[in-house]
Parts: C-alpha cells; structure tokens; sequence
C-alpha cells in the first residue's frame, strides 16, 4: 500500500506522463512554424505565386482535418497511446518528405502527410492529456500541450533564422524528423489512458495505471470507480448526435470555440510573419526572420501566463480578457498601416502592437480553447465531438491560411487586419453568451449539467449552484 501523499500534491509520475504526451504538441508547433521561414525560398526555387504558396501552407491544415476526423474512430478502437505513435510515425515521414521534394506537387503531397500526423497529435494529445490528470491540474496540463506548441514554433523560428543566410530550406523543414523520433520513443514509455482501458472492460489494467499516476491506493480507487460509473455508457456518438439535442449543443459549442481561436488572427501571424514584418517595414530577410523570432518567444512567454492562470482565475474571464486585446491591436495596427508607417519609431511601434496582440492569444485562446473542448463533451459521444472540434479547428486554419496573402492584395493590409478585430470582437460576444466556466468541475458533473438540459454557459455550475432545468437528459 502506497502512503497517502496530500492531495494538494501532484504525481511527479503524472507530471513526466503528461510532459511526454504533450510533446505531440513540440511537432505540431514545428510543423507549424516551420513554413514561415522556408516559404520565401520554397517561392524562389520552385517560382510560386501568391495563390500556390497559399496551397502549399494550406494543404497542411487540410491533411490535418482529414487526420483529426479519423482520429476519433482511431483512438476508440486502438487507444490513445497507439494513435499517438501513429502520429509520431507520420512525422517523420512527412518530414523526410519535404525536405528532398523535388516540385511544388510532391512538397504539397507530404505537406498533406504531414498535416495527417498534426490533425492525429491535436485530437489525441489533449484527449489523454485530459483522462490522465487530475481534475485540479487538467487545464495546466492541457495548456502544457499548447505550450509545447509555441516551443516548437520558436525552435522553427529559430532554425529558419540560422538557416536563412544560406536559403536552407530543405534542412528548414528536414530537421523535424529528429524530435518526431524522440517523440516516438518516448510515447511508448506511456501508459494507456485508465479511461479508455476501463471502456474496454481491463479494470485491473486502469487500476495499475492510476495507482502510478496518483498520490495514494485509495484515491486511485476513488477514481476508478468513478470512471467505472461513468463509463457504462458506451461510445455512440453519431447515434447521440442524432437523437440527443444537448449533445448536438456541446458538439456545436466545440466547433464554435475552435473557429474562435483560428479567426483571431493569429494563425496568419505564425504562417506568414515575415510577409507581416514586410509591411511593418523591415526590408531584409535578416530583420524579418529575427523579428519572427522575437513573435515566437513571446507566443512561449506568454503561455505560462495560461499555465499558471487557468486553474486560478478560470477559463472564462481569461478568455474575456485575451480576445479584448486582441481585438484592440488588431484595430492598431489596421490604423497604422492605413496611415502608413515611415519611421523607425513608428515599425517598432508596429511591432510592440503586434506582440501584445501575440500575448493576448497565448494567454488565452490559443491554450483555453482546447481545454475546453476536450472537457464540454460527455462521455458517451466524447470522441465524437473532440473529432468534430479538432477538423474544425483545421478547416478554420486551412480558410485562414488560404486567404490572408489574398486578402492583402485585394482589400489591403488595413482593411486585413480591421477585419480580424472585428472577428475578435464577435468573439467576445460569444463568450459571454454561450462559454461556460468549468474551473475545479469534474467531467462527470460537467456531463450532469449538459445532459439536464443546463444553458451551455452554465453547464460548468457546480453541484449547489447548478441551474436546475426542466429538459430530462434523452437517454
């Protein structure tokens, strides 16, 4: 019998578990990244349009939505430690695939494959990450993934930075397939997630796993048995989403949660940051990569402000308070390309502006959004709606990434950027309409909530102050 620890004290065990799973989110940010700095080269060498370069950013967040949308179907059968090596597999094979690519065609193909492992990672990761923490942890752990993921952009930033002065961009993109290699080792040192062994009827085996991830015997029991009660109801989550409207409720609010993350603006930011340093005014290749870089560590600073805020302050005020500022400097910096910017004073300016408005994402829906889609949705259509959550996700991405240079040349960089603080600001309405706060709320409750028939925004209440509605939970 293992000696019972405090409960305000966490598993270093849980801690290096969910540390090696979260780094799916490393080669996410990596593959992210990467192209901002290797596009200008990709462009030169291959003699790409504004539209082709277009397709070959965007052909990554199609492989990715696809990826995410057989992900759900994946995971439930082979668990989620499988469906994580399986990730990890794709990108190291999409990696040597871009960099010996020869065209513009075959770079799209494995580009393609490359978003396959991406659309895998963003569905899985935080899925596991979200079974196997605590539920005083889970948003910290869940925002260590999205951490993970602005490390992986700022190591890119960094790489393109060393590499441009010879226009490496093969090596540029290449180089990925190291840490997809330490990925894949380390994920099979992981444990499968309890709650997918007890949905597969091997209780012993979760026992085993929770014992090594919690503080104490009895608090594994504790929770087994919950997972236990909980999981009696089995996975039917196109059979739920068809006969059940308050599932169809929380698969739309995760849908809706991951446009509002991509429609910030700052997926045009990580793909095209040297194009937006262009416009600010800095003319060489050096100041654009090192002032990428600059955009990348902030993006990584700034997360731990989620880190350390989530489980605190809550989800909700957090995310009140991120799509206000960005919302505020998008209109900046739309203001100060429509006046122009002509003096050193003013590009620094631009780019202080840009770098709150990085902040203001990365402390907040950049991580947030996807702890709360991976806790909003019950148990019985679970995979589902993180499915339907994850591709909508790519989908935005991909309509973002497809446009943004578009939209530059037809309507103008002010207009551009007017419009995605006008995005920004509906983003805040939707907040306050339809966003629950789930802070301390365990799964369970949360599925309570929903299934009774709660207004969505309140469906994270806790037990004394839950809204007691009418509507009975359609079986």
């Amino acid at each position: 019998m293992t000696t019972s620890s405090p409960s305000s004290q966490i598993n270093r065990q849980t801690i290096l578990v969910c540390f090696l799973a979260a780094l799916a989110g490393l080669l996410f940010g990596l593959d992210m990244g990467v192209i901002a700095g290797a596009l200008p080269f990709i462009a030169d060498e291959f003699t790409l349009t504004s539209h082709h370069q277009e397709i070959v950013v965007s052909i990554m967040m199609f492989g990715a939505a696809l990826g995410a949308l057989c992900s759900g179907p994946m995971s439930s059968s082979l668990g989620r430690r499988k469906s994580l090596l399986l990730g990890a597999l794709l990108f190291v094979v999409g990696s040597i695939g871009c960099a010996i690519a020869t065209s513009m065609e075959i770079l799209s193909v494995f580009r393609f494959i490359l978003g396959l492992a991406v659309g895998v990672a963003s569905f899985t990761a935080p899925l596991y990450l979200s079974e196997i923490a605590p539920e005083r942890i889970r948003g910290s752990m869940i925002s260590l993934y999205q951490l993970m993921i602005t490390i992986g952009i700022l190591a890119a930033f960094l790489s393109d930075t060393a590499l441009s002065a010879g226009g490496h961009w093969r090596w540029m993109l290449g180089i990925i397939t190291f840490p997809a290699l330490v990925l894949f080792v380390g994920v099979l040192t992981l444990p499968e997630s309890p709650r997918w062994l007890a949905m597969r009827n091997k209780n012993e085996l979760a026992a085993r796993v929770l014992k090594l991830l919690r503080n104490s015997d009895r608090e594994a029991a504790e929770e087994l048995n919950q997972i236990r009660e909980s999981v009696k109801m089995k996975q039917r989550g196109w059979q739920l989403f068809r006969h059940n409207a308050h599932f169809r409720r929380s698969t739309y609010l995760g849908v809706l949660l991951q446009f509002m993350q991509q429609f910030t603006g700052m997926t045009v930011i990580m793909y095209y940051a040297p194009k937006i340093f262009e416009i600010a005014g800095f003319s060489t290749t050096r100041e654009q990569m090192w002032g990428t870089v600059i955009a990348g560590l902030t993006n990584v600073l700034a997360t731990f402000i989620a880190i350390g805020l989530v489980d605190r302050w809550g989800r909700k005020p957090i995310l009140k308070l991120g799509f206000s500022v960005m919302a505020i400097c998008m209109g900046i910096l739309g203001y100060m390309f429509y006046s122009g910017i002509t003096t050193p004073v003013e590009q620094y300016v631009a780019v202080a502006v840009l770098l709150i408005f990085i902040t203001g994402f990365a402390m907040s829906a950049g991580p947030l959004i996807w702890v709360l889609c991976s806790e909003i949705q019950p148990l019985a259509g679970r995979d589902f709606g993180v499915t339907c959550s994850t591709m909508a996700n790519w989908i935005a991405n991909m309509i973002i990434g497809a446009t943004f240079l578009t939209l530059i040349d037809t309507i103008g960089s002010p207009n551009t950027f007017w419009l995605y603080g006008i995005l920004n600001v509906i983003c805040i309405v939707l907040t306050f309409l339809f966003v629950p706060e789930t802070k301390n709320i365990s799964l369970e409750h949360i599925e309570r909530n929903l299934m009774r028939g709660e207004a969505l925004r309140h469906i994270g209440q806790p037990p004394h102050r839950s809204l007691s509605s009418r509507a009975a939970a359609v079986k």
